[in-house]
């Protein structure tokens, strides 16, 4: 296995990180945020100008065949950027779970997408983030010829953005999967923004009524697990992404601040801080890389998952706890990108599963306690 990113993957992140310090840099993204504004026309327009929201896809489902290395490194990029636009939502998971169920519908959303013309939502996640398929309480029933789903989904990313649903939702036996059009009658979408700045929605199904043609997939549980391991690959990414910035401004920080004469990256305290910073940087770039490979190559589990959501986890807010401390109070402020980093890599843990579940999977796969 290849463990480095080719030429053309690092030229692709670097031409995206340029257009977003220089189009939406961390001021502009502030001001964009202060009007309640979570998705920009203008990202959005080039980010598909680039190609950049069909990069995931295969050339049968009208993209140009990108590999999750292409994604990993991209995500990287939008971790250390703070995007707020709902690539995740819409390319990763929503975009994933259509090009995977296939038919006319989903090809047809799928070049509006890549074209940035639709934003599709994935409501899949319930009560507990991170728990298994089978706790999914909306339902499905079938009548009139097609369905009436019923249920609650608390947390969609970009649900209050979106136009159509991806809705997984309990059908005779099993989970399916339900393409729903968010001005369907019956569907209550509560509009909020996110922690870390990312639009969300609260989404409740009261009886509403579908077409047959609505249906994606009668048996998705395997589709959700692989759409779900690639979201991990990608929230871990841009975790490391900004894990990556916050040792960069921080070390400059040590480097500049002064104290009794000296910058304060001299004293013992704040050196030997930078230095766990940079050990648990290169542990977790280590194991996103690594499981990168493994889901390449088709080698990654569930447990290679888990080992590097956990990792991510934890090492990410250990990293971003001492950028504050060394910050000092200015961390925190909504004035410095500090703050915001570390509330990007708090949300990224949270999401399908934070690093304390994950560890549990694997105690109870392997026998051992975290």
């Amino acid at each position: 296995m290849d463990l480095n990113f080719t030429d053309e993957q690092r030229l692709l992140a670097d031409s995206t990180t340029r257009f977003l310090e220089q189009t939406r840099d961390f001021h502009a993204r502030r001001a964009q945020l202060a009007e309640g504004v979570t998705l920009s026309s203008a990202v959005w327009g080039h980010l598909a100008g680039q190609g950049l929201l069909a990069l995931p896809r295969s050339e049968a489902a009208g993209g140009p065949g990108g590999s999750i290395v292409d994604l990993v490194a991209i995500a990287m990029r939008f971790g250390a950027s703070l995007l707020t636009e709902p690539y995740l939502a819409t390319v990763v998971l929503a975009g994933a779970a259509l090009e995977a169920a296939g038919g006319d519908e989903a090809r047809t959303l799928l070049t509006r997408i890549a074209t940035g013309e639709a934003v599709v939502g994935f409501a899949h996640e319930e009560a507990v983030s991170g728990a298994p398929v089978g706790q999914i309480e909306t339902t499905a029933i079938g009548k009139d010829g097609g369905y009436v789903l019923s249920g609650l989904k608390p947390f969609v990313l970009a649900g209050g953005d979106a136009e159509e649903l991806v809705v997984s939702a309990r059908h005779d036996d099993g989970i399916a999967l339900f393409l729903v059009d968010t001005a369907t009658a019956g569907i209550m979408i509560e509009k909020f923004v996110t922690v870390d700045g990312r639009g969300a929605g609260r989404v409740r199904f009261d009886d509403v009524h579908v077409p047959q043609a609505a249906l994606l997939a009668r048996d998705a549980t395997s589709l959700i697990d692989d759409v779900v391991a690639d979201a991990l690959l990608y929230l871990a990414a841009e975790s490391v992404g900004a894990m990556d910035a916050l040792f960069r401004m921080t070390s400059s920080y040590a480097a500049t601040r002064q104290q009794f004469g000296v910058p304060i990256g001299s004293f013992q305290t704040i050196a030997h801080r930078l230095a766990d910073m940079k050990i648990a940087l290169t542990k977790a770039h280590a194991s996103l890389i690594y499981v990168t490979a493994l889901r390449e190559a088709g080698q990654a589990g569930p447990a290679d998952l888990s080992v590097l959501k956990a990792q991510t986890g934890r090492l990410g807010r250990t990293l971003a706890e001492a950028a504050v401390q060394t910050h000092g109070g200015v961390g925190m402020t909504d004035e410095l990108a500090v703050g915001h980093l570390l509330k990007r890599i708090l949300a990224n843990d949270s999401l399908f599963g934070d690093a304390e579940l994950h560890l549990r999977l694997l105690g109870s796969k392997t026998g051992v306690t975290a």
